[in-house]
């Protein structure tokens, strides 16, 4: 039961499949009973919140998956905490498996850090600690004023490799990208297995090159220092992609924390399979995939993508994996991560 002893009440942010679903499995694990609260969109799109019982003076945990509607979901997990805030909640702790406009944490151009803007809304919002899944960059937590708990989903899916890929021994971790290349180190030294990382054309669309600030003119400038030559700047060039490391007669696990535009991962699948891989898997933590990426996919040389609970696939692709053990795994660790911070706030 959902009790006032227990100190603590779950609610769901939003109604969709992929929240319900998970919020479902966390309380279940929890032993408790979801909070009941109503979430809606008004006729002129508008948010409105309702909080159906007493929160007075207890620790909460609002759950919110992301769905396709970024916005919406960034303003009902808003306007849910605000109005816990307003009813006096002890804690307000945001379960959030993939943070939002986590890629916009960098200054681009005349741009700005979306990130920062995001995490002072929620802390504006009455959010006092966040619990999610593989930032995109662990520097992000630094934006925060408040605790944030960056869960790792590695753990759930070095166990699905170990325990679902056949002969993974004979398999070699492979980069997307030379900035993927620690994550991919990562699960190399795990696995005890060897390390490709892809280089070139095909690098992620977060390149230095498309910040101006990196890429200055091919002209020398004196203006402001007569008689001070500046040296010569000449403009980057990527070089023809090429793979670092042996992948013939190998399986490929490409690994990342991003699956969304998915034109790299197909890029890399071709290259890897002209090297020689037999077999090319893709393991993430969050698959977004936008647009046409399930078909671009299920076109590809690609043959498995495994992800974690953090983001639901909405495909029935046969090629891309019900990943219901991975959700299992993934949400235990978010139940873990639960407890152990409403036994820190008692």
């Amino acid at each position: 039961m959902n009790v006032a002893k227990s100190g603590y009440r779950v609610f769901s942010a939003n109604s969709t499949p992929a929240c319900t679903e998970l919020s479902k499995k966390i309380t279940e694990r929890l032993g408790v009973e979801l909070g009941k609260s109503v979430v809606y969109q008004e006729s002129n799109r508008e948010t409105r919140v309702e909080i159906k019982e007493s929160v007075r003076g207890q620790t909460i945990f609002i759950i919110q998956t992301i769905p396709r509607d970024v916005n919406t979901a960034i303003m009902e997990l808003l306007i849910m905490a605000y109005a816990l805030k307003t009813s006096c909640a002890k804690n307000i702790i945001g379960v959030i498996p993939y943070f939002p406009y986590s890629k916009q944490c960098k200054m681009r151009k005349r741009g700005s850090i979306v990130c920062k803007l995001l995490a002072s809304m929620l802390a504006k919002a009455g959010l006092t600690h966040i619990i999610t899944m593989d930032l995109h960059q662990k520097e992000i937590q630094g934006f925060f004023t408040f605790p944030v708990d960056n869960l790792r989903a590695s753990p759930f899916l070095v166990q699905y490799i170990q325990e679902e890929i056949p002969d993974y021994r004979n398999a070699i971790i492979v980069a997307k990208s030379p900035s993927a290349a620690k994550r991919a180190q990562s699960f190399a030294e795990r696995l005890r297995l060897g390390l490709a990382v892809m280089h070139g054309e095909a690098q992620c669309s977060e390149s230095d090159m498309a910040d101006g600030r990196h890429s200055p003119p091919c002209v020398r400038n004196t203006i402001g220092h007569p008689g001070l030559e500046l040296p010569l700047m000449m403009a980057k060039e990527k070089p023809p992609i090429t793979v670092v490391g042996d992948v013939g007669g190998r399986i490929a696990i490409i690994v990342d924390d991003i699956i969304d535009d998915v034109e790299d991962f197909v890029a890399t699948a071709e290259i890897l399979k002209e090297r020689g891989a037999y077999k090319i898997y893709i393991m993430a933590t969050h698959g977004l995939l936008s647009a046409d990426a399930p078909r671009l996919i299920e076109e590809s040389a690609i043959d498995e993508v495994s992800l974690s609970a953090a983001v639901k696939l909405r495909t029935s692709l046969y090629r891309l994996n019900e990943e219901l053990e991975l959700l299992l795994r993934s949400v235990t660790g978010l139940v873990r991560a639960v407890q152990c911070t409403k036994n820190r706030s008692e």
